[in-house]
Formats: structure tokens, C-alpha cells, sequence
């Protein structure tokens, strides 16, 4: 028994008539069926069929050797009539996204000779995995650009697509960008003039209905080149996810849409200046403190305003001085921060002192960082220094 497949003539068929050919736990075969089996990176379609006064979900569906099974929630016996019909949102959304792939696929190759290896239609996003020429895992922001334009023309050229079953001579003489991967009943799908492959899926009837194709991304993956898009209402709704964030931004920075990255660019790098001035005048306060608490060629003392990294530039100034010993810590998230540092000419090694103190933490001779409960660890650090 082969499944009769609906979908083949009439991709925008949604209900349908069959009965049960064939059962098996959790799942049922028809005779002839419009649900569309994962195969070819494309989804499966969802729905319903009903049975007498019974709505069964289809919540999967396969096909092996021809036949197609579909997974049920719901007992069916066979010979039963039933009335299927597939979630057509779903549908229609695979549909723009399978379409915009070859659309993508063929310009891809048309202009930059990438050959297409893969293709997964996701739940956000889709990619294509393709090699190009030389090896190169990537394409530039402004391929990008020239691929997105020249796909987005022809969709906007509204050309039909056709899918058919041509006789085995008929195929020898058609200009495929790929070669199928099946010897017999092989199915082709033409776009316009400029795009021609082996297709078993569903597409919509022109390239119109595709709607705009948006490229997300051009990355490596795995030694070839994955190209991340969206189609149809995916597209759309990310147009307007993305001018909802660029106005908001806008009107954040005082800025139109155009000027907004250069607005955020010259905050961001004022912002950081800030930051920087900051952090400086801290490092000073810092040593000034120490230094005002010193002890003799020891500065010993936990600067409360300070962070670690903070610490490490207060104790680089004060051991500039060779025989200066540095004994620093501050509040952390847990207990304090520490760090231990000396000149030049101090004999201590600050890593065995820290260790020695059973403080947690390492470094080298000249520099050590570690973490403890409280600030005591400095007085037997001291007291140890002083020994």
C-alpha cells in the first residue's frame, strides 16, 4: 500500500477525505493523505482527523516506503473513514520558508558558485549549509547584501513555481542546479527562469507569496557556510521587532533611525572615559589612604571603596618602591578580596605568604590574589612579614 500524497497536486489543499489503511500503536496510515511528512529539512504538518464524533490531533508524521503514518492521540480502526485537516498557519509558514531556501540556494550559486549541502527550517530561524569556492566558510556583509537584493527582486517579480513529475526524458534535458537523489518518480521544482531542482516539498504557487526574505547571519560551521534567513511573516515580523528597537533607541539617544549607531557609539565611548577618570581618582584615594596608614615600608589595610582589580593598581604604585610590601584586601561577594604585592628588593615570596595564611587563592613571588573570610588574614600576613 503507497499513500496517495494531496499535497503533490495541491499544496494549498487543507481538508481532506480518507480512510485508515493501516494501525499501529500511537500511529495510523491512510490511503491518501494532504499531511506532509518531515522529509527534505522540512517539518511535518499537524492537525486533525476526524473519526464519527471523535477529533484525533496529529501531532507527527513519517512516511516509510511510500506510506505515510501519522502520529494520533486517539484510537482509529481500519477501513475507517475520516476528515483530515492540517494546521494551515503552520503549513503556509514551512511553505515561504522551503521557498525562500531554494530562492537562496539558487542565487547563491548563481552569484558566488555556493553549493548547497543542507537545510534545517527552524522554529525562529532557518539555515542553509553550503560550500563556496576556495574553501571560504563565510560571505562579506556586502555578499550578503547582493544575494538578499537579488532574491528579494525576483520574489517582488511575483514568478510562477511549478512542481510536476517529468518522464525520465523530460528530465535528462532540464537544467538542474543539483541532481536528484532518487532514481525514480523524481520531482522538480522550477522558479521563474533561474532556479531548478529536485523537490519533494511544498511551495507556494508564485514567488510573490514567499514574501520578503531577510539574511541573518553568514558564519563557519562545522568547515562549510551557514547561512541563517527568514521569509514571509517571519521577515515581517522581525522588520518590525528590529524598527521598534532602532526607534526606541532613537528616542533614548535623541537621534533618528540613521544616526542612532553613531549616537550610542560616541555615548558608549564617553561612558567609558567616564569610567576610566573614575576609576583612576579611586586608585588614587586608594593609595592615599594606604599611604597615610603606612608602616614604615608595609601598607597593610582593607580599603572598603575598592574592587580587586582596583587593589592590583594601588598595589603596583605602592611596590614601586623596591623594599615596599603591599597587604591589601576588600569587600567581595564572599568574605574579602585580597592581594599581596612587594618591590623589587623585598625578600617575601607572596604566594607562599598567602598560602601561609591559609588564605585561598595563588600568584607569583611578586604578586599574589586570593579571597578570605574576613581582613584577620592581614594581621597574621603582617605579623608573618615581620617575622
Amino acid at each position: 500500500m503507497i499513500t496517495d500524497r494531496l499535497y503533490y497536486d495541491d499544496a494549498y489543499l487543507t481538508e481532506f477525505d480518507a480512510r485508515v489503511a493501516a494501525v499501529r500503536e500511537g500511529w495510523a496510515a491512510l490511503d491518501r493523505s494532504a499531511f506532509y511528512p518531515t522529509s527534505g529539512g522540512q517539518p511535518f504538518d499537524t492537525g486533525a482527523l476526524t473519526a464519527e464524533d471523535r477529533v484525533i490531533h496529529v501531532t507527527d508524521v513519517e512516511v516509510e516506503d511510500g506510506v505515510v503514518w501519522h502520529r494520533v492521540d486517539g484510537p482509529l480502526r481500519v477501513g475507517e473513514p475520516v476528515h483530515g485537516k492540517i494546521d494551515w498557519a503552520r503549513r503556509f509558514d514551512h511553505m515561504q520558508q522551503h521557498a525562500g531556501d531554494h530562492m537562496l540556494a539558487g542565487a547563491a550559486w548563481e552569484l558566488f558558485g555556493g553549493v548547497t549541502i543542507g537545510l534545517h527550517l527552524g522554529k525562529e530561524s532557518s539555515t542553509i549549509d553550503m560550500t563556496l569556492p576556495g574553501g571560504r566558510t563565510r560571505l562579506t556583509d556586502s555578499e550578503c547584501g547582493q544575494l538578499e537584493t537579488l532574491v528579494n527582486r525576483r520574489v517582488q517579480q511575483d514568478d510562477l513555481i511549478r512542481c510536476w513529475f517529468p518522464s525520465p526524458e523530460e528530465l535528462k534535458t532540464l537544467p538542474l542546479r543539483k541532481q536528484p537523489t532518487v532514481a525514480e518518480h523524481v520531482r522538480v521544482v522550477a522558479m521563474g527562469d533561474y532556479e531548478m531542482v529536485p523537490c519533494g516539498g511544498t511551495h507556494p504557487r508564485s514567488t510573490g507569496q514567499i514574501g520578503p526574505v531577510k539574511i541573518i547571519s553568514s558564519t563557519p560551521a562545522r568547515g562549510k557556510m551557514r547561512l541563517c534567513f527568514v521569509a514571509g511573516m517571519r521577515a515581517a515580523a522581525l522588520f518590525q521587532q528590529s524598527f521598534r528597537c532602532a526607534s526606541g533607541l532613537a528616542a533614548l539617544l535623541s537621534s533618528d533611525m540613521a544616526s542612532a549607531p553613531e549616537a550610542l557609539k560616541a555615548k558608549l565611548e564617553a561612558a567609558r572615559e567616564e569610567q576610566k577618570a573614575l576609576a583612576d581618582r579611586l586608585v588614587q584615594a586608594a593609595v592615599q589612604q594606604l599611604t597615610r596608614e603606612k608602616q614604615g615600608s608595609l601598607y597593610v589595610g582593607r580599603v572598603d571603596f575598592a574592587t580587586r582589580d582596583l587593589l592590583l593598581r594601588a598595589a603596583s604604585l605602592l611596590t614601586k618602591a623596591p623594599d615596599a610590601v603591599a597587604l591589601l584586601c576588600c569587600p567581595a561577594e564572599a568574605g574579602v578580596a585580597v592581594v599581596f604585592a612587594r618591590g623589587s628588593d623585598a625578600p617575601q615570596d607572596m604566594a607562599q605568604l598567602m598560602r601561609a595564611c591559609g588564605i585561598r587563592g595563588g600568584g607569583k613571588p611578586a604578586i599574589a590574589i586570593g579571597a578570605a573570610e574576613n581582613e584577620t588574614c592581614l594581621a597574621k600576613a603582617l605579623e608573618e612579614v615581620r617575622s
